[in-house]
């Protein structure tokens, strides 16, 4: 799943601001199942390196163990979402996410995509239902990045 949006600024600074956007100001709205993240609890200095965890809880009483796996400066940034708590968790064991930023025009296009793994099988009938919710989510999350990035 991916979504994505341009935004009038410059790759690098795309980059730079949304590898350390504060996590409740872009997820601050729920889309469907989707919740907001209420707060990130040990995080260990700026967002940015390679191995560093962090723990993400949402406004539905779930976490999730973000692990930040790739920094691409000023390309991209992925993480792993693991030990999943709360409603997501009899559906999805992990998730692969990745911010990308691509020059466009005089500006640069931000694009966000999420790789499920479900639980169980029976899980993976849930998938497009989620995807969609997801992709709602991902809209409202890229409007909040939009109004940073310019701010």
């Amino acid at each position: 799943m991916q979504a994505s949006r341009y935004v009038p600024v410059d790759p690098e600074h795309a980059f730079d601001v949304l590898l350390v956007a504060p996590l409740p100001t872009i997820f601050d709205r729920r889309y469907g199942a989707m919740p907001p993240v209420r707060e990130v609890r040990g995080q260990d200095g700026a967002w940015g390196t390679v191995g560093q965890t962090r723990t993400v809880a949402t406004t539905d009483g779930g976490t999730l163990l973000e692990t930040l796996t790739v920094v691409d400066r000023p390309r991209r940034f992925g993480y792993v979402l693991t030990d999943v708590h709360g409603p997501m968790r009899p559906l999805v064991r992990t998730v692969d996410g990745v911010w990308s930023v691509t020059p466009e025009g005089a500006g640069s296009r931000v694009t966000w995509a999420w790789t499920l793994h479900p639980t169980v099988a029976p899980a993976r009938l849930l998938m497009p239902l989620l995807a969609r919710m997801w992709r709602g989510y991902a809209h409202r999350a890229l409007e909040r990045v939009e109004q940073i990035l310019v701010a």
